[in-house]
């Protein structure tokens, strides 16, 4: 099939890229580069460098193109920064969004899968999650994928061929297991790749944090590792290329791990001791996110493979250590 991958250049996307490569698929890329690495894209795919905030550029691109399938990555991930910057987050991730599916069914795409998150839920009134739980986001961020789906949903309402996912992902972790791909964001805000960075660098980790209303203190995450992440991908295109329709799925393991456990694991594997600083916690982080992913596994048959704690921390050191250079 002929798959179009916005963001592809990004973390989850590159990996997302790979793995529809390898499964014989033609590939397009379109990705601004402002954060996103081109050296992350696979060189079997075809890249195109273009902001999807650009109108008139996505038309030109789409024009007499027909594609398969959309894979929807592009857009500004970080809680914090869209608490400091709320209309930069808006006219990416809502604006740009219905830019890339408005031309994207215009022109006869009928199957999308959208990169949606947790942070669409906001404090969570019952642990783990489900899928209907009300969303109540507590960020710019979680609020902008939420209107991403919405944007979805009415698309869905005008056009009965339509079909898509709406994938809400927990915590995105680890990296190739050769250390070929791994989690380079700037700025990079995630947990892990930030304490492995402190370790490499001599650098003090910053822990924000330490008032949550959990057992240590800190708040408690759901990581799933990247490469799971993509193999739930696949199976929700599987689902909506067989079966019409709209459907959400949390992606996750339904089980939490604190930022101490996680930086305790980091120790663990690693063999050093970090620096940490306590800081205030960052705006917009609920206490808690632990998904309750029974749906994805008995609907789709979603199991994931690698995505104990220690698995993702090996993995993401081993790319670090190899490719991260100061």
């Amino acid at each position: 099939m002929k798959i179009l991958v916005t963001g592809g250049a990004g973390y989850i996307g590159s990996f997302m890229v790979k793995r529809l490569l390898d499964q014989d698929d033609q590939v397009t890329v379109i990705d601004s580069l402002e954060r996103g690495h081109l050296e992350a894209v696979d060189r079997r795919a075809d890249f195109i460098k273009l902001d999807i905030r650009d109108l008139k550029s996505l038309t030109d691109f789409f024009s007499g193109k027909h594609f398969d399938g959309l894979i929807h990555f592009a857009g500004y991930i970080s809680v914090e920064e869209s608490s400091k910057y709320p209309k930069k987050y808006y006219e990416n991730n809502v604006e740009g969004s219905k830019n890339v599916f408005s031309i994207a069914v215009g022109s006869g795409v009928n199957k999308i899968i959208f990169s949606s998150t947790a942070a669409v839920y906001g404090n969570p009134i019952k642990i783990p999650i489900p899928e209907d739980h009300p969303k109540n986001p507590t960020s710019p961020y979680g609020e902008t994928k939420l209107a991403t789906e919405e944007t979805l949903k009415a698309l869905r309402e005008k056009n009965a061929n339509l079909s898509f996912a709406a994938l809400r992902y927990f915590n995105a972790a680890g990296a190739a297991l050769d250390g070929s791909n791994g989690e380079n964001h700037d700025p990079e805000t995630h947990i892990i790749p930030l304490a492995m960075r402190a370790l490499l660098t001599g650098s003090e980790f910053s822990l924000y944090g330490t008032d949550y209303d959990t057992p240590d203190r800190t708040c408690i995450r759901d990581y799933i590792h990247v490469l799971d992440l993509v193999e739930a991908h696949i199976k929700a295109f599987n689902r909506i290329e067989k079966d019409r329709g709209c459907y959400y799925y949390n992606i996750g393991t339904g089980q939490g791990h604190s930022n101490r456990q996680v930086l305790d694991m980091v120790e663990k594997v690693t063999g050093r001791k970090l620096k940490i600083r306590e800081e205030e916690r960052r705006a917009g982080d609920p206490d808690r996110l632990v998904a309750d992913p029974s749906k994805i596994k008995s609907e789709l048959g979603f199991s994931p493979k690698y995505s104990n704690l220690e698995a993702i921390v090996k993995s993401a050191w081993t790319w670090h250590t190899r490719n991260l250079k100061f």
